[in-house]
């Protein structure tokens, strides 16, 4: 009795590895890139709003109450020219910032993309190697029962083992 177990050839890793991407994208940061992040970071926070609200409240205050001279009078126009000035600088910093974010995701994303098509190919090998193993226990416990059944031992019948549904909480019980 010459029986061949056949198993598949062992899984080679022939991918790149895997690459982290926050050091890769920190590496290529530019200065101004790194200035219009931490503008964005600063003008988007509570603190800022809180800080600029009390500054344009003291502003309007004192323009009103005139406990010193009037450099603003109502209706505040050198406050709107400020900040209408600050709101011009700061929206296309801030959009800098929210492209470098975008083209942030989309390496995140490609790297998710590459790293599940890894994943899949090396799910695919454990899978055909656990089914290997499955014919290769069958063909043992063939050749065993073969050998007791020549011997005139009685063995227990093979019975496979039952499919798990993959949402079962536990496995059921033979």
């Amino acid at each position: 009795m010459n029986t061949h177990l056949h198993f598949p050839r062992p899984f080679r890793h022939d991918h790149p590895p895997v690459v982290d991407t926050s050091e890769l994208e920190e590496t290529n940061v530019s200065a101004g890139q790194r200035a219009a992040d931490a503008v964005a970071a600063t003008m988007g926070s509570w603190r800022f709003i809180i800080i600029q609200s009390i500054i344009l409240a003291a502003w309007i205050g004192l323009n009103v109450v005139a406990f010193v001279r009037h450099w603003d009078p109502y209706p505040f126009i050198l406050m709107n020219l400020v900040l209408s000035t600050q709101a011009a600088y700061a929206a296309p910093i801030i959009m800098m910032s929210q492209n470098r974010q975008a083209a942030r995701d989309r390496m995140v994303a490609r790297n998710d993309y590459e790293l599940n098509q890894k994943a899949e190919v090396e799910v695919a090998a454990v899978l055909e190697h656990l089914a290997a193993q499955d014919r290769a226990l069958e063909e043992v416990h063939r050749m065993v029962a073969n050998l007791c059944a020549e011997r005139g031992v009685q063995v227990a019948p093979h019975t496979p083992p039952p499919i798990l549904d993959a949402g079962a909480a536990d496995p059921p019980a033979r």
